[in-house]
């Protein structure tokens, strides 16, 4: 598929596109004395769910004040699912004929306000702002037109790369999926239209990154779609946007923020190993 035929994907949806609604919803997962919960965010409340919202978790009767618990990263995937190289503005040639992809293992998932640690033998770690859609179904050989069907909600994303591993290494497992690379958060939300959302990254407070979902050379449509027809996604696996621009080094000391239109932002202290 060219890329060329990209801004034809993003037409198919213009009719049926799913905007920001009253009826948006927004999910959680948090730590209380202890134990792991998820939970419908209303306001500054939790609302207690019987397992993840996209499995189908429904309302305890119990809630708590988000103030009062640890948010955690808002899923918990089995397969992580990354693209390379989907911005323009990322690269330094021509686009290729079809999407980069990679995965990372997903115990590389650390949530909001957990440090990103850099490991001690590695001297270049970058920063990577990316949106995230979560699977909301069983999803093999989906079609470009029901590839939204299969999206549950959007979140954040940063993906830590370790750029001197990443050009060094046969694969970019390690480079890309290290322990504590890859924070995601703080929530999941519903009915987002994921091809139309700004992301931005901060270093510091600084902008460092800015961009839309509408400029993805792949669109999150093709991509579910592109993927199901190698591999089987199910409720709660992940897709990343890939990031755009020029990215830098972080180093120990410093915050990196990511924001996502209608979700909010991902912030997370770098911690530099002995």
């Amino acid at each position: 598929m060219k890329v060329s035929l990209n801004k034809i994907f993003a037409s198919l949806l213009v009719s049926g596109a799913v905007m920001a609604s009253a009826q948006a919803a927004e999910f959680v997962r948090y730590e209380q004395n202890g134990s792991i919960s998820w939970g419908e965010l209303v306001g500054s409340t939790i609302h207690q769910l019987t397992d993840a919202p996209y499995l189908g978790g429904t309302h305890t009767g119990q809630s708590v004040a988000q103030s009062a618990v640890k948010l955690k990263a808002p899923v918990d995937p089995e397969l992580v699912v990354m693209t390379a190289l989907n911005f323009r503005s990322h690269l330094t040639g021509e686009p290729a004929e079809y999407p980069g992809l990679f995965v990372v293992p997903a115990n590389s998932i650390i949530g909001p306000d957990e440090p990103m640690i850099i490991p001690a033998d590695s001297s270049n770690f970058h920063y990577e702002a990316e949106a995230i859609v979560v699977i909301g179904k069983h999803a093999e050989n989906v079609s470009i037109e029901d590839a939204r069907d299969y999206i549950f909600g959007v979140t954040a994303g940063n993906d830590g790369s370790a750029r001197d591993w990443q050009g060094a290494d046969l694969q970019w497992t390690r480079a890309k999926g290290s322990k504590t690379f890859n924070a995601v958060g703080p929530k999941i939300v519903t009915d987002l239209n994921p091809n139309e959302l700004q992301i931005e990254g901060r270093l510091n407070g600084e902008r460092r990154q800015g961009e839309n979902t509408s400029d993805m050379l792949y669109n999150f449509d093709y991509m579910v779609s592109y993927i199901s027809r190698y591999f089987t996604l199910e409720p709660g696996d992940l897709v990343w946007s890939g990031t755009m621009g020029r990215t830098q080094q972080m180093v120990g000391g410093d915050v990196y923020e990511v924001e996502v239109e209608g979700v909010g932002i991902l912030r997370n202290p770098i911690e530099q190993a002995k």
